[in-house]
C-alpha cells in the first residue's frame, strides 16, 4: 500500500487555493491565511464564541487588524466576509 504524502497533498492545496484569501473594504485590501497552523487552531479554541475581534485578530495579525478597525463595519459585514471566506477555503469560522 502507498504511503500518504503530506507535503505532495499541501503543495497540491496551495496550487489551487494560495497561500492567503483576500477581501477588500473602502479601498484597503485585507489577507486571510487559506490554511490554519496548530497553534492558531489551538489559539482560537481559547477564544469565547463571541470575540470576533479575537477571531479577526488572530487571522489577520497585529498590523492587519489596526487597519481593519479603523473601518467603520458593521457584524453584518464581518458575517459576509467570514461566511465568503469559509466558502472559498473551507474553512468554517463563526460558525454556531
Amino acid at each position: 500500500m502507498a504511503s500518504f504524502d503530506v507535503n505532495a497533498a499541501r503543495a497540491q492545496r496551495m496550487e489551487a487555493l494560495g497561500r492567503s484569501w483576500s477581501f477588500e473594504l473602502d479601498g484597503d485590501t485585507f489577507q486571510l491565511p487559506t490554511e490554519l497552523s496548530r497553534s492558531v487552531a489551538k489559539s482560537l479554541r481559547g477564544l469565547d464564541d463571541n470575540d470576533v475581534d479575537g477571531l479577526l485578530k488572530l487571522l489577520m495579525g497585529e498590523e492587519q487588524f489596526g487597519r481593519f478597525e479603523t473601518h467603520d463595519i458593521t457584524m453584518q459585514d464581518i458575517a459576509a466576509i467570514l461566511e465568503a471566506y469559509g466558502k472559498e477555503t473551507g474553512l468554517g469560522l463563526g460558525e454556531g
